[in-house]
């Protein structure tokens, strides 16, 4: 599933083909994805100008001058793939092509943005922008990993007292929202903590020291327009490539990349996820 580096990636690459811009026809081809799409979708969507493209977690949010947010979950196999109409084979498909998994068609004057998900568990729905906060899927979801609300203090008060590994504890969409498994082992493994510790009987400076590294992590696979394992892609069809410089998630077998640490690259299993740490040097 896309996380928050790859959400973010995407809304990069659509930014420029859909702020400001009017939605002059909407397709919908199918009646649902995940769960049906909200009433009248396309009627309410045609003739709405996107005022501005955000992102909260791990889901899209087009913010509408109708007074409405459109939210995208991309869920497991889901793209947003943009075409330039004006000059067709410009971005990553040929203007007038459309496959079986493109479910949901939005034109504008200049570009036609498509959403092609092949396993449909992706999601859409329309919501009031004034009370968005309260969006069942956005209510519970905990401070943005990359903004001021998430600091080493909201992050030692989040761990106290819990019982859970440190992993699942950050995999948590209410104590952090947006990470996933990849970034999660990636953060852990920098910090020098190793997944299965109990959240709560980790020192506060060590749990601190984590909000840095999480943020760097983030930024770097940001900057490398996410990892592409199976299915992401960025909005121009091209790939991300953050996954060519994982230190430990699927490096299963291989050593160690800390200096001088000599130890090997295991796999384990957490609440149904693989767990790829380092015994060595992750305590």
């Amino acid at each position: 599933m896309p996380e928050l580096p790859e959400v973010e990636t995407v809304r990069r690459g659509l930014a420029p083909a859909l702020e400001g811009a009017r939605l002059t026809h909407v397709d919908i081809r199918r009646p649902d994805l995940r769960w049906p799409f909200p009433p009248d979708m396309a009627a309410r969507l045609t003739g709405a100008t996107i005022r501005a493209l955000g992102r909260r977690s791990k889901y899209l949010l087009a913010h509408l001058d109708t007074g409405e947010t459109l939210i995208v979950h991309l869920g497991m196999s889901g793209r947003m793939v943009v075409d330039d109409v004006a000059q067709p084979g410009a971005f990553h498909r040929e203007a007038g092509w459309l496959s079986a998994h493109d479910h949901v068609v939005l034109r504008t004057a200049h570009h036609r943005v498509t959403f092609n998900d092949a396993r449909r568990f992706g999601a859409m729905d329309l919501w009031p922008t004034d009370d968005l906060e309260n969006h069942w899927l956005i209510a519970k979801l905990g401070p943005e990993p990359l903004g001021n609300g998430f600091h080493g203090d909201h992050l030692v008060a989040a761990f106290r007292g819990r019982n859970t590994p440190v992993k699942s504890a950050l995999l948590d969409q209410r104590i952090v929202a947006g990470l996933g498994n990849i970034y999660v082992c990636e953060a852990l493994h920098r910090a020098g903590i190793a997944p299965t510790r109990k959240a709560g009987r980790i020192a506060a400076h060590r749990v601190a020291g984590l909000v840095p590294v999480i943020r760097d992590v983030l930024g770097e696979a940001i900057a490398a327009g996410g990892s592409s394992l199976r299915d992401h892609r960025q909005a121009d069809g091209t790939l991300g490539y953050f996954q060519h410089g994982f230190r430990v998630y699927d490096r299963e077998g291989r050593p160690c990349p800390t200096d001088g640490c000599g130890g090997t690259i295991r796999r384990i299993v957490q609440s149904g996820r693989s767990t790829f740490h380092c015994p060595a040097c992750q305590r």
